[in-house]
């Protein structure tokens, strides 16, 4: 069956250039202090990171697995028209993907488990002089929800091959669980992050950890819902930042009082609407309807439009069958 979170079958992190740190440098342990932020993912990209999915202990069914690698395949063999693509799987599994993916897909011998490598992979940050580094998000399976043998262990290694210094502030959760405009404002469902099964400090504390993870001043947060899915409500089913001061949230026409997840998505936006950003502006709300005639009949699966990734040049996004 499928879950909440297998909307899109992929997620994908933006890299640039690499930065070697100098020797000398005082050590310094989050992207914040160092001047470091998590750009918004519409910039433009050097490449695409994804993950090939391969654990038997999250996809017990090898023919729905296969399914989901030609998906992911499907993925990378578009996004990689438009910029370079690099696929994440232990060398062993090398030769199978290359039966499914175009020869310009790269592929690096970095293990892995599941395909989500917007959670998983590494999260790249900038200085705006040129510079790179990584900045750590502790990925523990969505609060051990999930084995991640290989999968917490992807952005350290990364790292490592592209010889980037990384940022740990001491956060635990996914870069799925926060939108950021790039430019100091975050938004976050406290669910995904304010939550023992990540983190056991108190919001303020879990805050400052957000913000000096990402870069970023101000964080707004909703509650979400804790629970009721993988990813305790990942707001980038829900909502996302299209450029600073503007944001895109799908909704339907109205609350559903006997629906938890409209009660949240409806509560979310009106947190949002009633907030400014980091530069005290209001944000503007664009509505985009939800699906409405779906060809998946799984009552937890969710179908959000929201969950789109920006390449360079294209948008890629699910259809659900909706025309």
């Amino acid at each position: 069956m499928l879950t909440r979170r297998q909307t899109l079958l992929f997620s994908a992190a933006a890299a640039g250039l690499s930065m070697l740190p100098r020797r000398g440098e005082a050590a310094v342990t989050s992207a914040r202090a160092a001047g470091f932020w998590y750009p918004e993912e519409t910039e433009p990209h050097e490449r695409t990171f994804m993950q090939w999915p391969v654990n038997p202990a999250v996809y017990d069914d090898p023919d729905f697995l296969y399914d989901i690698q030609k998906t992911i395949a499907k993925i990378a063999n578009t996004i990689v028209k438009f910029e370079p693509v690099v696929m994440l799987a232990a060398s062993q599994h090398h030769r199978a993907i290359r039966k499914l993916v175009s020869g310009n897909v790269e592929l690096w011998d970095i293990p892995t488990d599941d395909l989500w490598c917007r959670d998983s992979g590494s999260s790249f940050v900038i200085d705006g002089k040129g510079g790179l580094a990584i900045t750590q998000f502790n990925f523990n399976g969505w609060g051990n929800k999930q084995t991640h043998k290989a999968d917490g262990q992807i952005a350290g290694r990364i790292a490592e091959r592209m010889g980037l210094k990384v940022f740990d502030a001491g956060l635990t959760g996914e870069a799925g669980g926060v939108e950021t405009d790039g430019h100091g404002t975050l938004i976050a469902h406290e669910s995904s992050f304010i939550n023992s099964n990540r983190n056991r400090g108190n919001k303020a504390s879990v805050e400052q950890m957000l913000l000096d993870t990402m870069g970023a001043r101000k964080v707004i947060w909703a509650p979400g819902i804790s629970g009721a899915d993988i990813t305790d409500y990942h707001i980038d089913a829900l909502a996302r930042f299209i450029k600073p001061g503007q944001l895109l949230i799908q909704m339907g026409e109205k609350i559903d009082a006997d629906d938890p997840w409209s009660i949240a998505a409806f509560e979310t936006h009106d947190i949002l609407a009633a907030a400014t950003d980091a530069e005290g502006r209001k944000l503007d709300m664009v509505i985009l309807p939800e699906p409405y005639d779906i060809r998946v009949s799984s009552a937890d699966f969710v179908s959000s439009y929201v969950n789109y990734y920006v390449c360079n040049g294209a948008v890629i996004a699910a259809e659900f069958g909706d025309r």
